[in-house]
């Protein structure tokens, strides 16, 4: 890093050290993941050829009943495995979701950061707010982005490491923190998102195998999920400014910049207040017409059926289109008032420069894309999930025992499968219908699993946006690789994990309500589709 660090360092700062020295050893992000997509064809065969397999029962999303499945692994190595690899080549890249994310995102963050919006946002901001303050704000506010889906993962934690360069900070303890909010904490929120209606309704059908009458609301783990936002909202400040900040010391870029940084401190010159009155107009029309598209009975971006808005509605199914506008219009407005971007034509020069930027990540998304591609069709992670949980079933333990294995189960589990909607589909009907026959309410075993399921995001290279947050570092520090993303978020990872493993065992043996909200008081949840969560 580019940094210059403090005279001595504990011993957690050395092992760090270390662990980032070791990482960056390794090869290119490509290279890594070319080597991952041969051993996952190697391993293929081998499990293959000796038929592994693993039988469960899981719950038909067609009937909602109760079925027994065996699961086995695939072969990459026969012809049917060599023809899905031919023929799917293609078709893997386009169903990549990421990409098309992060390209929609950055239209707007392009124009938004070109024109000299986010850098005027920022210094209000720092203008109006005590210093110690920005690492609370930016903590909170990735953590509530997930409501946007993915979109956190675009637009907060490069803002993050902006704002930490406006202020005289280390921007990669920027990028720390937003990525451990945005990652970190992706499974709960302050406001029902669509994650909640499929989680929902899978623990729904697994309830219903014990007791059909037994059902939870889309807000099962509404004040569970807001106690833990304000809480891991103070552990990822903490971890932040006690541990982040003073390991990797004050920042050096690795060239002097071309241009001044603006003095943070100072007051917004006439064209920045203008620019941001201009962009809160163009901010307030945006709003209105979104207003006359949601609000009114029977409005285009509600559900057509059921009438609903939050859920599985056209609005929340599109929520990265209006974050993009957000941006785009109000960067542009910006530009406008104060005389950074006037025309039409430099706008559409400012998303080519931010695209043209993103080559890089793009390739690395292709071969990505091919190797979660191969390891889901050869089901690894399935049968080692089932396998596991398939242990952790047979254990004669506990209630509160048994849940704290299962969250450190999901855990381990979310290294090699990083869809919260994937890996609930595999475990609710197994934990859900054992908790309750223990006496464990199923609000219980969902929170269990938001839990288990969000810490590990932030370190485990199949995480899509994992690569992207290794191009942001290596904009302030070119040698920065995998070993310097793993090493900077360990800590975060470690002490959420445990932390909010602890919040969750003290919830519920003071027996704490999980939610509010009855099911007969709420829309019935659907199925959410293109979300990558």
């Amino acid at each position: 890093m580019s940094t210059v660090g403090a005279v001595s360092k504990t011993v957690m700062q050395r092992f760090l050290d270390g662990v980032e020295k070791v990482g960056n050893m390794v090869p290119h992000p490509v290279i890594i993941f070319l080597i991952l997509i041969a051993v996952v064809i190697a391993l293929s065969g081998v499990l293959g050829i000796f038929g592994t397999s693993v039988t469960f029962e899981r719950i038909n999303p067609g009937t909602h009943e109760l079925e027994s499945s065996t699961t086995s692994i695939r072969s990459l190595l026969n012809t049917d495995g060599i023809r899905f690899m031919y023929v799917s080549l293609i078709p893997n890249f386009m169903s990549f979701t990421a990409v098309g994310l992060m390209i929609a995102a950055m239209i707007g963050a392009g124009v938004a950061e070109e024109s000299g919006l986010v850098t005027a946002l920022i210094r209000k901001l720092v203008i109006v707010s005590p210093r110690w303050a920005l690492t609370y704000i930016l903590a909170f506010v990735g953590i509530i982005a997930s409501v946007a889906a993915d979109a956190g993962y675009l637009v907060l934690i490069p803002l993050a490491g902006i704002a930490y360069l406006a202020v005289g900070r280390h921007p990669l303890a920027g990028l720390g923190l937003g990525f451990a909010a945005v990652a970190g904490a992706f499974t709960v929120n302050m406001l029902i998102k669509p994650l909640d209606a499929v989680l929902v309704e899978f623990t729904n059908d697994a309830a219903h195998l014990v007791d059909a009458n037994r059902s939870i609301g889309l807000a099962s783990n509404i004040w569970f999920s807001i106690a833990s936002v304000l809480f891991l909202t103070g552990v990822i400040a903490f971890v932040s400014d006690r541990m982040i900040e003073p390991r990797i010391g004050t920042y050096v870029p690795d060239e002097p910049a071309t241009g001044q940084r603006p003095n943070e401190g100072a007051a917004l010159s006439a064209s920045e207040s203008r620019g941001l009155r201009f962009a809160s107009f163009g901010l307030i029309g945006l709003v209105i017409v979104f207003c006359l598209l949601t609000l009114p009975g029977g409005a285009p971006l509600r559900n057509a059926e059921t009438g609903e808005l939050i859920g599985n509605s056209p609005f929340m199914n599109g929520l990265i289109a209006l974050i993009m506008l957000v941006f785009l219009v109000s960067g542009w407005c910006y530009g406008i008032g104060a005389g950074t971007l006037r025309t039409l034509t430099e706008v559409i020069t400012a998303v080519e420069k931010s695209i043209r930027n993103l080559g890089g990540t793009i390739f690395l998304f292709f071969v990505l894309s091919q190797f979660v591609a191969y390891f889901t069709y050869t089901n690894m992670g399935t049968v080692m999930a089932l396998s596991l949980s398939g242990a952790l079933q047979a254990a004669n333990v506990g209630a509160l025992p048994l849940l704290l294995g299962f969250i450190i189960v999901v855990a381990i589990i979310d290294l090699l499968l990083t869809g919260a909607i994937a890996k609930w589909a595999i475990f609710a009907p197994v934990f859900v219908p054992l908790l309750m026959k223990l006496g464990v309410e199923p609000e219980a075993v969902l929170a269990a699993y938001r839990v288990g399921d969000s810490p590990m995001n932030a370190i485990t290279p199949l995480n899509a946006y994992f690569a992207l947050v290794v191009g942001f570092a290596q904009k302030y520090d070119r040698s920065a690789g995998v070993g310097t993303i793993v090493s900077l978020m360990l800590p975060y990872v470690i002490w959420m994990f445990v932390l909010w493993t602890l919040l969750f065992a003290a919830w519920k043996m003071l027996g704490l309500p999980w939610g509010g909200v009855e099911r007969s008081l709420l829309q019935e949840p659907k199925r959410i589709n293109g979300w990558s969560r």
